[in-house]
């Protein structure tokens, strides 16, 4: 058990794709990638709404609020990027 990395799958038994025929895994990787950018890319439209509307309504806090959000989406991609660089670092290991 130590031995183990700890996976959500191992908990949750229905969010396993190992039961689906080969071409399907590829297809679900790809779907779920492109749904991961879709919210990526809906939230950053969100934001940059409203950094626009807040400099239009010339709110100072509406303009610091939104530069956060879009600081903390940024640096949340980076951290994701890292996660994954270390993971495929470990398993070449």
């Amino acid at each position: 058990m130590l031995n183990e990395q700890f996976s959500i799958f191992n908990y949750v038994p229905f969010l396993t794709i190992r039961h689906l025929p080969c071409g399907t895994n590829s297809l679900l990787m790809t779907s779920r990638n492109f749904l991961n950018r879709l919210i990526i890319f809906s939230f950053l439209v969100l934001v940059g709404y409203c950094l626009a509307r807040s400099i239009q309504y010339k709110s100072v806090m509406g303009i610091i609020l939104a530069v956060t959000s879009l600081c903390a989406v940024v640096y949340f991609l980076y951290l994701v990027v890292r996660a994954k660089e270390q993971r495929e670092a470990e398993e070449t290991a």
